[in-house]
Formats: structure tokens, C-alpha cells, sequence
């Protein structure tokens, strides 16, 4: 069910041996994300429950989800990234039936992220689900 783009994250993760490196990846992930347009950075983007700022951007454009996001921490930046690359180009109506918490103990994110970010991180899936299903 996942897509081509976060099977390739999985599969980079393979590689992966130590939590560091997976963790590195992850903010490398993120760096090579275009940041977010500060005129999105606004307050109806902004996702609460997360210890950093975040901001999402959802569109769907005939019929497919994609989002932008951004974030003032590092990892969040990677984390949003791997988000993208588990929902973007998805049909909207098929973003609500993603585990996204399953996806992601593929990745092993799980045991090595602090309550915060899993709640940040959850928050976050939380946003996307919600804006696809009013859409679907």
C-alpha cells in the first residue's frame, strides 16, 4: 500500500545498521526538502501537540493528496519528509486507510523517538487524515 517513494526510505533504512545513522538520514531527508513559503506559515497551518513549530500544507488537486510542511526543528523537517513520501500522490480518499503507524515501525521510528515527537508525529497524521477525509 505505501508508496514507490517511502518503500525506497524503508529500503535506505535496511542499509541503516545503527539508530545514528537512521536518525542522520532522517534530517538529511529533511534538508533536502524545499522549505515551506513563510506565507503558509500560518496560524490555520500550524498543527498543536507538538513540542516544535510545525506547519502543514495540504492540497488535493483532482482527487490526489499532496502536502507540504515545515518545521523549526531538524528530525520534525525529516519526519514530515517521511510523512510526504507514505501520503503524497495518493488518491484522497485512499490517505485514511494508510497505517501510518504501522508504515512507520517499519522504519523503526517507534522505539527511538521521545514521547514528544511521537505525539508531534501523531498530531501530525492526525492533520492529514483529518483534511483527507473532509475531502474524500
Amino acid at each position: 500500500m505505501a508508496s514507490p517513494a517511502f518503500e525506497e526510505i524503508v529500503e535506505d533504512f535496511e542499509f541503516l545498521d545503527d539508530w545514528e545513522d537512521r536518525y542522520r538520514h532522517v534530517i538529511e531527508l529533511g534538508k533536502a526538502m524545499e522549505p515551506l513559503d513563510e506565507a503558509l506559515k500560518v496560524p490555520a497551518n500550524k498543527v498543536h501537540g507538538c513540542a516544535s513549530q510545525v506547519w502543514l500544507h495540504p492540497t488535493i488537486e483532482d482527487g490526489v493528496f499532496r502536502f507540504d510542511g515545515d518545521s523549526d526543528a531538524m528530525i520534525v523537517r525529516g519526519l514530515i519528509a517521511v510523512l510526504r513520501a507514505l501520503y503524497n500522490g495518493l488518491p484522497v480518499g485512499e490517505v485514511a486507510q494508510v497505517d501510518a503507524k504501522a508504515e512507520l515501525a517499519r522504519l523503526g521510528l517507534n522505539d527511538h523517538l521521545s514521547s514528544q515527537r511521537s505525539n508531534g508525529l501523531k498530531s501530525m497524521v492526525e492533520r492529514i487524515r483529518t483534511v483527507a477525509l473532509e475531502h474524500a
